[in-house]
């Protein structure tokens, strides 16, 4: 049976769980707490807790069985949590073939309304962005030692979708129209990111670098005004 582990099991991953669970796939969610896991638990997801400050116990014995890996969870400042405390369990994981990451389109930085694509040379502006960069390094440079396994990085756009995007923002008061002249932005649906990630999974063959956004740009604040009308 194929079996996905989740390691941050946010807005995103939670979206990839739910179509792979649909499908009987087995499912591992990690949480950083208790609740976060009882919450995977409620799911009906197997749960590990693993915060970043050590290694766990819990996520070492699911990478065991783990087929699929799906790394939501950001970098601190020390790099990427995950490969600081299970590099070695990831390396000799039995069953493991596929690795996706979920990373975001800031690591482009700020390119003046220029399109950009998978070729253009990242170049973050934030300390958030850089860290980024840094760990999508990190998971490509693993595919020529790890058993032919396919490493893919998803860089996100803006997500939005049930619960989260400017509709809600309205109707909790908190939307607030920002206007900034040139300044556009890409945005992609929760759903087309869990679309995505799982053509990924049915094209092992398609390792590396893949954007994951619309092709229509547009200022913030014209988005407010269209989800106010």
């Amino acid at each position: 049976m194929s079996h996905l582990l989740c390691v941050g099991l946010g807005y995103s991953a939670e979206r990839v769980a739910a179509r792979l669970a649909s499908d009987d796939w087995q499912v591992t969610g990690s949480s950083r707490s208790d609740a976060g896991c009882q919450r995977v638990r409620s799911l009906g997801y197997q749960a590990a807790r693993f915060d970043g400050s050590a290694a766990s116990t819990e996520l070492r014995s699911a990478l065991q069985e783990t087929t699929h890996l799906l790394i939501s969870a950001a970098p601190d400042t020390e790099g990427d949590p995950l490969l600081r405390w299970h590099l070695a369990d990831i390396q000799n994981a039995p069953q493991l073939c596929w690795i996706g990451y979920l990373s975001t389109v800031g690591v482009y930085g700020d390119h003046q309304g220029a399109w950009v694509d998978e070729a253009t040379i990242p170049a973050p502006i934030t300390e958030r962005g850089r860290r980024r960069v840094e760990a999508e390094k990190q998971w490509l440079a693993l595919t020529p030692s790890a058993r032919s396994r396919t490493v893919q990085v998803f860089r996100l756009a803006g997500i939005y979708g049930p619960g989260q995007n400017q509709l809600e923002a309205l109707r909790r008061g908190e939307a607030k129209r920002i206007i900034k002249p040139g300044q556009v932005f890409n945005r992609i649906h929760v759903d087309d990111i869990a679309g995505a990630v799982i053509a990924g999974i049915r094209h092992p063959e398609a390792a590396g670098l893949f954007n994951v956004a619309d092709d229509l740009p547009a200022p913030p604040d014209e988005v407010i005004v269209y989800a106010a009308g």
